[in-house]
């Protein structure tokens, strides 16, 4: 799997007024449920922007993970680049996404104008995972005692449970590292003022020259879903509506 992954595009309604905006989804999650077009693709291309929405593997709409070694952060973060392309762009990441986003942001062949992170922890999730635990519990055995592994193991199997499985396996081999490579380029953080996911946050704002960092209403998915946060992407973009 070292090819870019599926995207969704669309296109500007009116004269071009900025970079097209790439969009990455969370774990378990989806394009269309984090980034529905009525909510995100629609009001940007009305804005003069085109966005290109990211279907990452072992979820809907992307391709499936047969091993971990598939997708490893290093090739995960590779096909990124190749799907925002050589031109400049503005780049949104929420929860897992975000994590992909840091490192595309510090990617060579990535051009980013603008970041957002959504929803990021400063820690890395699936290294804590047990995997044989997990695993067990998505083909029919008992849930995990460990509530992280619980966790994961109830997301996955919601969905295609192996693939997600083996994406978890994969990127926990390269856990999220932020101090190998910090943003350079203008930078927002969001988190939702109940969101324990993202606890800590303030961490990686220090770490980003010149970032700023806005609570919105809402826990991790509650944040993600609502107008505030939304209308906060859209202002730092350069592409709220008049």
């Amino acid at each position: 799997m070292t090819s870019a992954f599926p995207v969704t595009r669309t296109l500007s309604r009116r004269p071009v007024a900025g970079p097209p905006v790439v969009l990455i989804h969370g774990f378990a999650s989806s394009a269309t449920s984090d980034w529905p077009a009525e909510y995100w693709a629609d009001p940007l291309a009305a804005a003069g922007r085109e966005t290109v929405v990211v279907h990452l593997p072992g979820h809907p709409g992307g391709p499936k993970v047969a091993k971990a070694e598939e997708v490893s952060t290093t090739r995960v973060v590779d096909a990124l680049a190749e799907c925002a392309g050589s031109e400049e762009v503005d780049v949104v990441g929420y929860s897992l996404g975000a994590r992909l986003a840091w490192d595309l942001a510090v990617h060579p062949k990535a051009s980013v104008r603008r970041l957002v992170l959504g929803g990021l922890s400063p820690r890395e999730p699936f290294a804590a995972v047990d995997l044989v635990a997990a695993r067990a519990a998505v083909r029919g055995g008992p849930s995990p005692e460990d509530p992280l592994t619980g966790a994961i193991a109830a997301m996955a199997a919601a969905g295609d449970g192996e693939s997600l499985l083996n994406l978890v396996e994969g990127l926990a081999r390269e856990p999220f590292d932020p101090g190998a490579g910090v943003p350079r380029v203008p930078t927002l953080f969001l988190s939702g003022r109940q969101d324990f996911m993202a606890h800590g946050i303030e961490q990686l704002v220090a770490q980003v020259p010149g970032a700023r960092w806005r609570q919105v209403a809402g826990d991790h998915r509650g944040a993600l879903v609502g107008v505030e946060l939304r209308e906060a992407v859209f202002d730092f973009l350069g592409a709220a509506q008049g």
